[in-house]
């Protein structure tokens, strides 16, 4: 099988040849953007050979003013595929995606509601405090804030069908919100699923399929129960939440699940070729065969060596 194919029959919980694998990790600055990010993207995945491919983005929503009261949210202003930070992602794509494997499934990094939405003040905050300060202003006046969010999530579905139309198969859509500890139930289904699902959604009817990636600790996965239709493949911090593999598999029955590594500690990040192979065969061993994909809970550190996902990848076979 193709990697492509074989990624869309873990999809459909059909029978695999072996089960593909998906690693992501982020670069060094230098190589984060430009020319550099096209050949370390290259370099990463003829290193490592992942079934599935995924364009990193850190073409952030930029900094359009001082936000300090729930008013302030007002500076955000409507997002288009013109602004320079969708333009350079977009080339980042097109470049890649000239000279990288074709029979991968390639995917694009679409960073959430929440996510965008505090990027642009997360550098004057640091990114606890500001994601506490979202939710203060939410509560305190949340008509400008959900505006700005709005607008926001505008300019992502605008990217996400671009994506599409570029050649990517899809987007991993970097889920954040469904900690307890941040918001209520309530202020998730109220704030925030609504523009989750607008921004998936753009992406189906534009022909592409979503991994649904549900990053940090603590998180209620009863908050994403109506997000089923919206994704062909879970991922989530296993090692962050708890929730085992076989939990996932009962709670994500109708699509692909992907992780059983840690992107933190343990075999991968710190042990032996040896101990690699022993924690991948076990994790095999816990999933199955078929509606898995071996991956990680969240993207890998900058710094571990590429070999260390190679060896990983291999150990499939």
């Amino acid at each position: 099988m193709k990697k492509r194919e074989r990624v869309f029959a873990a999809m459909k919980h059909e029978p695999v040849d072996r089960i593909p694998c998906y690693f992501t990790t982020h670069f060094a600055r230098e190589a984060a953007f430009g020319q550099a990010a096209v050949e370390e993207h290259l370099k990463f995945f003829r290193e490592v050979n992942p079934d599935i491919q995924k364009i990193m983005n850190e073409h952030l929503v930029p900094n359009m003013g001082s936000i300090k009261t729930a008013e302030d949210w007002k500076c955000i202003r409507t997002i288009t595929l013109k602004d320079k930070f969708m333009e350079d992602e977009i080339e980042l794509v097109k470049r890649v995606l000239d000279r990288c494997d074709r029979d991968a499934f390639n995917i694009g990094t679409l960073h959430g509601i929440v996510a965008s939405t505090i990027h642009p003040i997360e550098p004057d905050y640091g990114y606890m405090p500001v994601r506490q300060l979202l939710c203060s202003h939410l509560r305190q006046n949340k008509g400008p804030v959900l505006d700005a969010m709005k607008r926001i999530a505008d300019g992502l579905c605008q990217l996400a069908g671009k994506f599409v139309e570029l050649g990517l198969d899809g987007i991993l859509y970097a889920g954040l919100g469904g900690e307890r500890f941040l918001f209520t139930d309530q202020e998730f289904e109220e704030y925030i699923m609504p523009f989750d699902k607008q921004i998936m959604k753009a992406c189906l009817e534009a022909g592409g399929h979503n991994i649904l990636h549900m990053c940090k600790t603590d998180v209620n996965f009863d908050r994403y129960d109506s997000y089923k239709g919206l994704y062909s493949i879970a991922n989530w911090g296993i090692y962050e939440t708890g929730m085992s593999l076989a939990e996932g598999r009962k709670r994500f029955a109708d699509c692909a699940i992907m992780g059983g590594l840690s992107n933190h500690k343990g075999p991968l990040i710190e042990g032996t070729s040896d101990e690699i192979r022993q924690e991948v065969r076990r994790v095999m061993a816990e999933a199955g065969e078929t509606g898995f994909i071996l991956g990680t809970d969240c993207t890998i550190p900058m710094g571990v060596p590429y070999e260390r996902m190679r060896i990983a990848a291999e150990a499939i076979k």
